[in-house]
């Protein structure tokens, strides 16, 4: 029996998006296996349709990648060719080149490999896909499933473009089951620095929404429980002020792994997010997104794919299109002009159930996607 290769080797966030892909592949009846980074692992666990999920610390890929290592890298190559992979269908963003990845795949014998590439791939790859109009191919989740295509799955239909994981997800933490009613949950962290916020304007942002009587759950990754530590602090600093009867603000930093983290977002009514792994596993579990994009990345390409989304942020700043890792502008502008009332209104008309409608503000930008 056959057997597929599905790699990606990115984040978390990147992961989910290929998700759609994987599934498709999985309909041509053999296994799919996922190679993915150590960052984007434990998506991978979370995905529909993946067999086994392998690890490899990719030295091209990544925000901060590792050294070439020799070893791990021969250990790879020995390992895929040992599982017999007939079919390796690479997955990269609009900016990468499978080339690499394809060079290892044919050290390990697979007899067929697919990817995405504007370089010419030698005898690298079986079929070089090319992405279409306009430029970058549109959303990464729809190019993904472009590749799946090329490489010979059948084309899944709209509704199954959709972001999934895998269920049942965990229980909830127990500080969060007992919050009274819906909440909000506001993530201010990004694992790129530019597309997340300052604590100081989380802050504000939680005491707003607070102020208005939601219960709001402030999470984050391991690393960023001082983030969400000062977010926190800042919220009960503010101006309007977190008292009773007004909503409770809980911090959860670094208190759930990924699988937890899913739970959570299931639950809530909505996330408040930058452009960052939670917000497409928001997307994921089918909750709506306020999503505070910062433009140094296209949000045709990169904005919450499939719910309801209110997008907000300049998306004129001049950091646009950059892929800055760090806010070159002072302030971090496109983001911090974004006010409390504006993100509560997006909230209510996403929790109000009233349909989004596209509209644009230039000035701190706002819009509206599903």
């Amino acid at each position: 029996m056959g057997r597929t290769l599905a790699v990606r080797l990115d984040s978390d966030g990147d992961v989910l998006l290929t998700g759609p892909a994987v599934r498709a592949l999985a309909r041509l009846g053999h296994p799919v296996d996922l190679l993915a980074s150590p960052s984007g692992a434990a998506a991978g666990r979370l995905l529909p349709d993946v067999a086994e999920v392998l690890e490899y610390p990719a030295p091209w890929s990544g925000f901060r990648p590792p050294p070439v290592d020799r070893d791990a890298t021969t250990a790879l190559v020995d390992d895929l060719a040992a599982r017999g992979y007939d079919l390796a269908v690479v997955f990269t963003s609009f900016h990468q080149s499978p080339l690499p990845m394809a060079l290892l795949a044919r050290l390990a014998g697979i007899d067929r490999v697919v990817g995405t590439s504007e370089d010419y791939p030698g005898s690298l790859l079986d079929v070089r896909h090319r992405r279409a109009d306009p430029p970058g191919g549109g959303h990464e989740v729809e190019a993904a499933v472009e590749v799946a295509v090329a490489a010979g799955a059948p084309r899944p239909a709209p509704e199954e473009l959709r972001l999934a994981v895998r269920r049942p997800l965990p229980s909830l933490p127990a500080a969060v089951a007992a919050l009274p009613g819906p909440y909000v949950v506001l993530h201010p962290g990004a694992s790129v620095p530019s597309r997340g916020l300052t604590p100081e304007h989380a802050g504000a942002l939680a005491a707003g929404l607070a102020d208005a009587g939601h219960a709001v759950v402030l999470t984050g990754g391991p690393g960023e429980r001082g983030l969400t530590a000062a977010t926190l602090d800042a919220a009960r600093s503010a101006p309007l002020g977190v008292a009773p009867p007004r909503g409770a603000v809980l911090d959860l930093g670094g208190r759930t792994d990924l699988p937890g983290l899913a739970a959570v977002l299931d639950a809530a009514a909505c996330v408040v997010v930058g452009n960052t792994g939670p917000a497409h596993l928001a997307a994921a579990v089918g909750t709506p997104v306020v999503s505070l994009f910062s433009p140094v990345v296209p949000p045709e390409r990169w904005a919450p794919y499939g719910v309801p989304v209110v997008l907000l942020g300049d998306q004129g700043a001049d950091c646009r299109g950059s892929r800055a890792r760090d806010c070159p502008v002072p302030g971090h502008p496109c983001l911090s002009s974004v006010s409390p009332a504006t993100v509560l209104a997006a909230v209510a008309e996403l929790t109000d159930g009233t349909p989004a409608a596209t509209v644009t503000e230039p000035e701190g930008g706002r819009g509206c996607a599903s």
